[in-house]
């Protein structure tokens, strides 16, 4: 008897992408018939898929509805596609071609659990799809669903009960770094004279330019009841194997209002909507699905909340560039402020030698200065007028006629003034 096999399409085909694509999952299709040719092959896809695809794949999508070549579930259909994949698993005893868990329906189908009950695939650069036999993964929404499931099957309510107050207060920080951790340097004190404590601190950070788990680390000392995303240790050890730009494979936890939770192992990581599609989506339900396994891009740390940024593959490398050049400019702007950070210390710190009464006699100086050479000024005219008529008694009768020839008009006012400082008549007959 031939096997039977349901194809989650909708997750084949958003495999690696933001958004489907009805020709990736024609390949899948084509592709795993080949290697099992013997096999029943059904195909669902959600029922707003054909909403989701390029406008040149709708005719296709639309002939291949048609034709029963893809199935969508009835419109309002609870639990929408994947509820639709598992009742025609459950009904037939099929396997599961996808990549999802479907963590919301452990309680119901626990068949998903038995070997060969799940295949998974991936398309794989130069070698094509490859399909392998998977486990369901449990996480925070399978074990939700079970203990609701176990409360209502024994009639009882579920435990809502609230935590203790310990519970709720921030984790220790550890006494000690996780092994081959790198610590900062402290800041040497009194690191030449005239240094504030400020200026020394931002010259010994920039010096140092400690790895991000000391960063992590640093950040964690200086806010301690910050609210984090993730505990210490698990978050450090991420950050250590997976530095910037490093492709994870995550799972969809839940939605918020501005983007998606996701996990990878023992941490939890934050997909915002601008870095799921382009353009971006106008809610996360758009672009993924709770419960479906996805690859995603590490982005950002963000070390004082323990939180991690990530980003679809083919939006990851714009999103890196634009957080670096944020922060060479913030570099950038910080720079003035160190500088003059350290102008204000050193000015504060270099002792004022010069005595503050000095500056009255400096000031004073100047003034009895000019007056000094302004009197001789005014004496000047005086000396000169009183000189004039000396030369003018000297010479004798020949020489008179030539100096009267000769004389410049202006003398007459060198008489008047020499009038005025001495007596005239004594000199007035020997000229005569």
């Amino acid at each position: 008897m031939p096997r039977h096999v349901v194809v989650d399409g909708s997750n084949l085909a958003t495999e690696g992408r933001s958004l489907p694509s009805l020709k990736q999952l024609s390949d899948a299709v084509n592709a795993f018939i080949a290697e099992n040719p013997t096999d029943l092959i059904t195909v669902v896809v959600d029922a707003t898929f054909g909403h989701r695809i390029d406008a040149k794949e709708v005719p296709e999508f639309e002939a291949a509805i048609e034709h029963n070549e893809l199935v969508a579930p009835p419109a309002g259909a609870v639990g929408r596609g994947d509820a639709f994949v598992l009742s025609i698993a459950n009904k037939v005893n099929a396997i599961i071609l996808s990549n999802d868990s479907f963590q919301e329906f452990h309680p119901d189908y626990p068949w998903l659990f038995d070997e060969g009950r799940l295949v998974g695939g991936k398309p794989v650069p130069h070698v094509g799809w490859v399909f392998v036999k998977r486990n369901p993964v449990r996480g925070p929404v399978s074990r939700r669903a079970t203990r609701e499931s176990k409360a209502k099957s024994s009639g009882g309510a579920v435990d809502n009960r609230k935590a203790s107050k310990a519970a709720s207060l921030p984790m220790p920080v550890p006494s000690a770094p996780p092994p081959g951790a790198v610590l900062a340097q402290k800041p040497s004190a009194g690191r030449g004279r005239g240094r504030g404590r400020n200026a020394a601190a931002a010259e010994t950070a920039a010096a140092t330019a400690p790895s991000p788990v000391a960063a992590v680390q640093a950040a964690a000392a200086a806010s301690p009841n910050a609210a984090h995303v993730n505990q210490l240790l698990p978050f450090i050890a991420f950050v250590e194997k997976h530095p910037v730009g490093t492709s994870v494979n995550a799972i969809v936890e839940s939605y918020s209002s501005h983007g998606a939770y996701v996990t990878i192992g023992d941490v939890r990581g934050y997909v915002p909507l601008r870095l799921m599609a382009e353009p971006a989506p106008r809610s996360a339900r758009e672009a993924m699905k709770i419960g479906e396994s996805v690859t995603l891009v590490v982005v950002s740390f963000a070390a004082s909340r323990r939180s991690i940024d990530l980003a679809v593959p083919h939006l990851s490398a714009a999103a890196i560039t634009a957080l670096a050049s944020e922060a060479e400019d913030a570099e950038a702007a910080a720079k003035p402020a160190q500088r003059t950070s350290r102008s204000r210390s050193k000015a504060a710190a270099k002792p004022d030698r010069s005595p503050a009464p000095a500056a009255a006699p400096a000031a004073a100086a100047p003034s009895k200065k000019t007056a000094a050479k302004k009197a001789p000024a005014k004496k000047a005219p005086a000396k000169k007028a009183a000189a004039v008529p000396t030369p003018a008694v000297a010479p004798v009768a020949k020489t008179a006629a030539k100096k009267s020839a000769t004389a410049p008009a202006p003398k007459a006012p060198a008489k008047k003034a020499a009038a005025k400082a001495a007596p005239a008549p004594a000199p007035a007959p020997a000229t005569a």
